[in-house]
């Protein structure tokens, strides 16, 4: 598989992750240092940021995820070992506009590290 299409599967095993709660493939994709980053998160207001410890602890309490969702890949550029993937998701619930920063980890996986996100809740 070229670069490429393993950035495109690290996506895809995130997105996966979260719609079947899925921690342990969570785990695996993302860096140790991940973090959320949202303005406006949920309705509140301001800057929030989450950790991958508190986001894997809501993916298992059932707070986030669960909920399945299509995804489209809207954009992907690779330079090196940094990526950025652009992506639309859709749920019953949800509305999600996603940047994800990626980097070839020491282990020569591609691991998301940074996810900000724009969430509009449906009517």
């Amino acid at each position: 598989m070229n670069e490429n299409g393993r950035i495109k599967q690290a996506i895809i095993d995130f997105v996966k992750g979260g719609d079947s709660s899925d921690v342990e493939l969570l785990e695996n994709v993302l860096h140790k240092d991940f973090r959320v980053t949202n303005n406006g998160f949920m309705g509140t207001s301001g800057i929030t940021i989450i950790d991958k410890k508190e986001y894997l602890n809501k993916i298992k309490s059932g707070i986030f995820g669960g909920v399945p969702r299509k995804m489209k890949i809207e954009d992907l550029n690779q330079s090196g070992i940094i990526a950025s993937v652009k992506l639309r998701i859709e749920s019953s619930e949800n509305d999600f506009i996603s940047y994800n920063s990626l980097i070839l980890d020491s282990d020569n996986e591609w691991r998301i590290i940074n996810n900000l996100a724009v969430v509009n809740a449906k009517n």
